[in-house]
């Protein structure tokens, strides 16, 4: 089988034996039986919780990257999804982290109003998950900022690192989505640059609910979870405020809190900061403050998220049933909601139902789904179920790359 076809089953049984556990010791290691553990490694039983694969990376001293497989690379352009101009983006943000000497010396400098556009565009693209555009654009602006970083200063500096953080959060958001997390880590290290220059609480915030990303994809649950709720600690005050940019932030946190605690198995904690997040979100009028996507519709996409990962399959269909996705302006959240509503029907044995949403994500935003180590598992899933129409779900799995 190609290792790109190859399910994560298959990834833990090879990691388990390089690192010279049985199957039962393997299932003890993780508070489970032998028979779940040889179904996983068979592929008879998804992991579609990345709660779960994070354990099963942090027993087997792997990377959560080494099991899921990522990145994934297809023949064609048009599947490629962006991971082009990963090289391009790496260099920009290797000398944005590592200057050297001279680089980007011949680089003509570009106007803040021309950054600002480019920044905007980019967010737009991120937004929608179109991975390519974003790649069209990305690596330049990275290394226009650097410049512009070098040739300015004062009120002018400041916009200046306002503008690289928000570019920085399409690459760390972008890196994470195609699996290429050490970029992700380069992004973030130059957020929180760009935010302790600058010193704006709103900055800070900004660049923390970023690092909590980047902890949440690498399967560093505790990590993410600490810094969410010290960021919630610091942002408490702006809860009594009117400055609604810092509110939506505080709101942003505690739903990534609450994803942390879900993935750490803590139900009372995990829907303590969602209705936290709720009462928030009855205050916020700004749409989308620092990319958070932060309100009621977000809110309630979190809360089907957090069900999935606490393991309560009727409980993801449940809030997954409250939410009108069509009400938030982000094909990248909408697709990921009808991502997990389809993981959802599958947890519950509603096949048909499963490759329906996720038919809807794919029409959404595709890059997005295709890039999903979970959409991927399901579609595997699915085909070994065999209770679906066998074309649609052909077709499917061929533009993923798994059939």
């Amino acid at each position: 089988m190609d290792e790109q076809q190859a399910g994560v089953g298959r990834r833990v049984a090879r990691a388990r034996r390089r690192a010279s556990f049985t199957q039962d010791q393997f299932a003890g290691l993780m508070g489970r039986s032998a028979s779940w553990v040889s179904k996983v490694e068979r592929g008879d039983l998804p992991l579609d919780r990345a709660s779960v694969l994070a354990k099963i990376a942090e027993v087997l001293s792997v990377e959560v990257v080494e099991l899921t497989g990522q990145p994934y690379r297809h023949e064609t352009s048009e599947l490629d999804s962006g991971h082009a101009a990963v090289p391009a983006l790496r260099l920009a943000l290797q000398h944005a982290s590592l200057p050297t000497l001279g680089a980007g010396a011949d680089r003509p400098p570009r106007s803040l109003a021309d950054l600002r556009a480019v920044v905007e565009r980019c967010e737009q693209h991120r937004q929608a998950a179109q991975f390519t555009a974003v790649g069209d654009l990305l690596p330049d602006l990275v290394e226009d900022l650097l410049v512009a970083s070098r040739t300015s200063d004062g009120v002018e500096r400041d916009e200046v690192d306002e503008l690289t953080l928000r570019a920085c959060h399409i690459a760390r958001v972008t890196s994470n989505l195609l699996g290429h997390h050490d970029l992700a880590w380069l992004a973030v290290q130059l957020q929180l640059a760009a935010a302790q220059r600058g010193g704006s609480p709103a900055l800070l915030a900004a660049a923390a609910w970023d690092l909590c990303g980047v902890w949440l994809h690498a399967g560093a649950i505790a990590d993410a979870k600490a810094v969410a709720t010290s960021a919630i600690d610091e942002l408490d005050s702006a809860a009594g405020g009117d400055d609604e940019t810092l509110l939506a932030l505080y709101g942003a946190m505690h739903l990534r809190a609450a994803v942390a605690y879900s993935r750490l198995w803590s139900t009372p904690d995990a829907r303590t900061h969602l209705e936290a997040a709720r009462e928030v979100a009855a205050r916020v009028t700004l749409p989308n403050v620092f990319q958070t996507m932060f309100g009621a519709v977000n809110v309630g996409i979190h809360a089907t998220e957090v069900e999935l990962e606490l393991g309560h399959p009727a409980d993801v269909l449940r809030e997954a049933a409250a939410v009108d996705p069509s009400r938030i302006e982000s094909g990248e959240r909408q697709a990921h909601y009808w991502v997990v509503r389809a993981v959802g029907y599958g947890m519950n044995r509603r096949d048909e139902d499963a490759l329906k949403a996720l038919t809807v994500a794919d029409n959404i935003a595709a890059q997005h789904v295709r890039n999903r180590p979970m959409a991927r598992e399901l579609v595997r899933d699915l085909l070994d179920r065999e209770r679906v129409q066998r074309a649609p779900l052909r077709s499917m799995a061929a533009k993923m790359g798994v059939a």
